[in-house]
């Protein structure tokens, strides 16, 4: 049973009522991240995420976690490039307790100096991290090369200058814009009543002042560039980006279907060919990257070094092929059944349903129907598959990102 409902000040709260569990997951969502970051604010939106865990005007950094321990509760974050995620999870008989502390450094961090000295050498040394992970650093050159070095071409984690200059008067202003009512929601998913969950919600948020966040444009303009950055390693990483389907296209099911087939499994075109027929390389994979009014098709590879050109043009014989032929009525039916498969898993996980409910709301201001859903899978046909094919593939838009032992960029 799933239950929806807006407090007076705009925070909106929808629960998901899981029988026959023992357990509750809780996220407070906000719909802010990279892509509404300045130049100047770059990472501030995950810099916040972190300090938000380090103290309440009634708990310490350590008491958070040790309350959070003492109840058995699991208690994370998340940034992206539009939403930030703050959660927990508990068993049913500690919710209320997991959501209180939740809900305390939510609303009432402060943000000590100490803290801040200390976590800006945290969120650099995961820079640099970064810096020494070749596959998340050809992500993230990908994403630049798409969309430039704005919006939501922007990295997350933003820059060490950035993050050894962020004042406590950064930080409050940021919320002040964006964590602002009507850009919250609380989802919760597990084993919780519907009044329960409401009481701790108007509790804790009821006296929230009413406010909205701050508009700011995103552009979704594509750049088609081709970048690399040179790296001494053994491997060269590639990334191919293309112009997809934006959130709530009504071609969203079938290109996530078409994703399937391309490289989104095990038995995917680039997974067969690029590694098993091949042998160029252990990691291949594409995904889609849907976001308001854009969206990108993202083919990744790890590969060696002196197999770079073969794997790039294997890679491109897949698309090539798959542009030509379209996909077979099995590969289709078989990427169904996973796309399926996968939304009806999510029904029997916690975490998956608070998610996916709470991002619906941020994302689109509407509930989440899984009946609508299986639905709409069920509905697309071949042809719907093609048009898809058609309009993805379109190299005046293309994107590349190469990172390793290389000189020059990969060719568009």
């Amino acid at each position: 049973m799933v239950h929806f409902k807006t407090l007076d000040n705009g925070v909106r709260l929808v629960v998901n009522t899981m029988e026959g569990l023992m357990s509750v997951s809780i996220g407070i969502l906000v719909g802010t991240g990279a892509c509404v970051e300045t130049e100047e604010e770059n990472g501030i939106s995950h810099f916040i995420e972190h300090m938000m865990f380090k103290g309440t005007k009634k708990r310490t950094a350590f008491q958070i976690s040790d309350e959070m321990d003492r109840i058995g509760a699991q208690v994370n974050a998340f940034t992206g490039k539009d939403l930030t995620c703050y959660y927990a999870k508990s068993i049913t008989e500690n919710a209320p307790q997991a959501f209180e502390i939740l809900a305390d450094f939510f609303l009432n961090s402060t943000f000590p100096q100490h803290e801040m000295v200390r976590e800006k050498g945290v969120v650099i040394e995961e820079i640099n991290m970064t810096e020494d992970t070749p596959d998340d650093l050809c992500l993230d050159l990908i994403g630049e090369a798409y969309y430039g070095q704005t919006g939501y071409g922007r990295n997350i984690l933003g820059t060490p200058e950035n993050v050894n200059g962020f004042t406590k008067k950064n930080i409050k202003d940021y919320i002040a814009k964006r964590y602002t009512a009507d850009n919250i929601v609380i989802a919760m998913a597990g084993n919780i009543d519907v009044s329960a969950a409401e009481d701790l919600a108007e509790k804790y948020f009821g006296n929230l002042s009413s406010s909205s966040a701050q508009k700011r444009e995103v552009s979704t303009e594509c750049k088609h560039q081709s970048l690399i950055r040179n790296k001494d390693i053994e491997q060269v990483h590639i990334a191919l980006a293309y112009p997809s389907v934006c959130r709530g296209d009504k071609n969203s099911e079938a290109a996530q279907i078409m994703n399937s087939v391309l490289g989104g499994s095990m038995s995917s075109r680039l997974f067969q060919t690029v590694r098993e027929k091949l042998g160029l390389a252990y990691t291949v994979y594409s995904y889609l990257s849907p976001y308001n009014g854009t969206g990108a098709l993202t083919i990744y590879a790890g590969v060696n070094a002196q197999n770079y050109k073969k794997s790039v043009d294997a890679v491109y014989k897949c698309i090539n092929e798959l542009k030509k032929d379209n996909v077979t009525k099995e590969e289709f039916e078989r990427g169904k059944e996973q796309m399926k498969a996968s939304f009806i898993y999510s029904q029997e996980s916690t975490s998956s349903q608070m998610l996916l409910y709470g991002k619906e709301l941020i994302y689109n201001d509407r509930l989440f129907n899984f009946s609508d859903k299986i639905e709409k899978i069920n509905s697309v046909t071949l042809d719907d598959i093609a048009e898809v094919i058609s309009l993805n593939f379109d190299e005046r838009y293309k994107a590349a990102a190469v990172v390793g032992k290389l000189d020059e960029p990969l060719e568009l």
